[in-house]
């Protein structure tokens, strides 16, 4: 008896809960994004911060960010990958932040 009684209770609240606070629809509004796509740049320069990304992945997206010949990446003390690689023919240094901005040295 007392378990068809918490069954009841329970089906009751669940018939409480209006339908649009089940399932709410993902926010499209403003956001930092932990990472952005290889077109897409929160900042013209890097944002210090933990940075999770491996080496090999900071090279893939540097090369998406349209660069080659990526070489001599380190993770410096702010958490961004610094190296040296190509770009329309030119060599340049360039970094990677936390985010995903890939960016030249300026």
């Amino acid at each position: 008896m007392r378990r068809l009684t918490l069954l009841a209770t329970t089906m009751l609240l669940l018939a409480a809960v209006p339908a649009s606070a089940q399932s709410q629809p993902a926010q499209s509004g403003p956001g930092n994004n932990a990472v952005n796509s290889a077109d897409q740049n929160n900042s013209n320069k890097p944002v210090a911060g933990r940075n999770s990304f491996t080496e090999g992945q900071a090279k893939s997206k540097i090369e998406d960010a349209g660069y080659s010949n990526v070489s001599s990446l380190k993770k410096d003390d702010q958490g961004v990958w610094r190296g040296k690689a190509d770009k329309a023919g030119t060599k340049t240094d360039v970094s990677l932040d936390f985010q995903g901005n890939v960016n030249p040295a300026k």
